[in-house]
């Protein structure tokens, strides 16, 4: 009997990856619900703090040729790809995430190449692979081409890991993949470099630029993996690539004043500087890329999530953000007293200072 008609047999086999993040961690518990789901495989390169449920832990690092074997044992039908990060878990510095993100997708692709067995692959993926450039149009679709591609960091990761992951869908034309390119996902329990940012008791920005943010609720981020993992429901289709963003989008400003923590406009040149600082300190990895988001902004369209992947958030990103700030307990200032001061400011004259300046290419489309 042949790997998959032993696997069609037995229910459906999930392997994830990236089981010891706290997101990876919800999806092995939801995912274990599923009724069609016979057994769930959690791997990861170090043990999890959290509980997976009934789900079998195996401690594999995807970097290396072990992740083969586990497919081949398990007999593998669906891969939920989520060790996709711009934060290692634990200790590990940007090396470790590059060789994670890059090598580690290289590998598991090889060995879901390799394997008869595999049906579905849903891979997690980001919307910092369309970069954020002056001249950026004002809503990505799945299909924009970045008017300047990532030269660095976790934006520069995703392409790659996207590109690799083309290669596959062509090698392996009869398996299903999803790719999942996710806004800056918040919630309670945040885990990426922009919630550590906007953690900071004082915002530093650009001066002179008020970008457009999204968010899509960590909630939300489950309940998507679990539809794009499962069998498509009639007129739905369960493959190709999506941008995942809750409704809405927030400028920098109303996030500052919705979580009660004033803004230190700086030149361009000294936030930098202050990224650099903020980094070897440890404090949040205030990166080139970031900073980039954090100058022009960056907007999706998510026409096709709704559409054709049939899946409709149940937090805006304002909802998303709410929940975030309220996570984070009071700012250094009431959020009333900002908005207050950000409003008689508002209202000098346009000449009188940045506060009058400060505005976004975005903001103003």
């Amino acid at each position: 009997m042949n790997d998959r008609r032993k696997a069609l047999i037995l229910g459906k086999i999930v392997l994830v990856t990236g089981a010891a993040r706290q997101l990876g961690g919800r999806f092995v518990r939801r995912i274990q619900r599923d009724p069609g789901v016979d057994r769930v495989i959690a791997v990861d390169a170090v043990a999890p703090e959290h509980e997976l449920g009934d789900a079998a832990f195996v401690l594999a690092d995807i970097r290396q040729s072990a992740i083969a074997r586990v497919l081949a044992e398990y007999s593998v039908d669906t891969v939920v790809h989520l060790d996709v990060s711009a934060k290692a878990v634990g200790a590990g510095g940007r090396t470790t995430v590059k060789e994670t993100n890059v090598i580690g997708t290289m590998q598991l692709l090889g060995a879901c190449q390799k394997s008869p067995a595999v049906q579905r692959l849903v891979v997690k993926s980001s919307t910092n692979v369309y970069g954020s450039a002056p001249r950026d149009p004002a809503v990505f679709t799945e299909t924009t081409p970045p008017k300047s591609l990532p030269s660095g960091g976790f934006a520069k990761d995703a392409v790659e890991v996207e590109g690799y992951v083309r290669g596959f869908a062509r090698r392996r034309p009869d398996v299903a993949v999803c790719v999942l390119r996710f806004a800056n996902i918040l919630g309670p329990e945040p885990d990426s470099p922009l919630a550590d940012y906007l953690s900071l008791p004082v915002l530093p920005t650009v001066l002179g630029y008020d970008p457009r943010l999204q968010f899509v609720h960590e909630d939300d981020v489950v309940d998507v993996l679990e539809i794009a993992s499962r069998e498509p429901r009639r007129g739905t289709l369960n493959s190709g690539t999506f941008n995942i963003a809750g409704d809405g989008v927030l400028l920098l400003s109303q996030c500052s004043r919705r979580l009660g923590r004033p803004t230190v406009p700086l030149l361009l040149p000294a936030v930098t500087w202050v990224g650099s600082a903020l980094r070897t300190i440890g404090m949040t990895d205030f990166s080139p890329e970031q900073i980039r988001l954090l100058t022009h902004g960056r907007v999706v369209s998510t026409v096709q999530m709704r559409e054709t992947l049939g899946f409709r958030p149940k937090f805006t990103t304002a909802e998303t953000f709410a929940e975030f700030a309220r996570s984070r307990g009071p700012g250094l200032l009431p959020p009333e007293r900002v908005a207050r001061a950000v409003g008689r400011l508002a209202e000098l004259p346009s000449g009188g200072g940045p506060a009058g300046t400060t505005h976004s290419t975005h903001s103003a489309r």
